[in-house]
């Protein structure tokens, strides 16, 4: 008998040691990292818990490299949600100084925090806690860092030079030198003494291989 009550006591217990997906809709996309949400007659500000996205254009300061993309990519994944849940972290404040709520999204069982950084749209951050995907996040960030991908790649193309852009270069420093030796006295004056001397060494050395 004593089995039964410790069982029954065990599952009394259950529901409160775990985490609890919370069901919730979608009202407004912010930009990748952030969402408003409706949970039942509630209308809340989101946080995704434990990774930073590039930032969006505010004002006059300028959006960040796949600030953009991620903002896209975070809100075609909510709207297109067949369902969306939030999760609290037990080791992580409910809420930040902003008031938003700190929680896990969960779109159509896939971890959104995962998928931003899959996608090099997110990086881990903001790590005060022990949390509970936080080793999963730095995984799949290990593995989009060495590929190269969205953020962690480069932003700047490389110059590209073909016969035509090399030729074009050289014409016009050549037209540069000859404009600068015409009418410029101080470097004539340094063009011709330069070139004197590299003479000067020139038949020293043949001289003395001579010798």
């Amino acid at each position: 008998m004593k089995k039964y009550w410790i069982l029954f006591f065990c599952l009394l217990l259950l529901p409160f040691s775990v985490e609890a997906k919370t069901k919730a809709t979608l009202k407004e996309c912010i930009d990748g990292d952030t969402a408003k949400f409706q949970i039942e007659n509630e209308t809340y500000t989101a946080r995704f818990l434990a990774i930073d996205a590039p930032e969006i254009k505010h004002g006059k300061n300028k959006a960040d490299p796949y600030g953009d993309e991620a903002k896209e990519f975070t809100c075609n994944e909510l709207k297109n949600a067949k369902s969306i849940r939030l999760e609290y972290d037990e080791h992580s404040d409910k809420k930040d100084k902003y008031d938003r709520i700190l929680v896990w999204v969960w779109v159509d069982d896939q971890l959104l925090q995962e998928e931003l950084i899959k996608k090099g749209y997110a990086k881990v951050a903001y790590l005060y806690g022990d949390y509970k995907y936080t080793e999963t996040l730095k995984e799949q960030e290990a593995k989009t860092k060495k590929k190269g991908i969205g953020i962690w790649g480069t932003n700047e193309k490389p110059l590209e030079f073909n016969e035509q852009t090399t030729l074009i270069i050289g014409i016009a420093a050549v037209l540069i030198t000859i404009f600068l030796f015409l009418f410029s006295k101080s470097f004539r004056k340094k063009t011709i003494k330069k070139t004197t001397n590299k003479l000067e060494k020139s038949i020293k050395k043949q001289f003395e291989k001579k010798v």
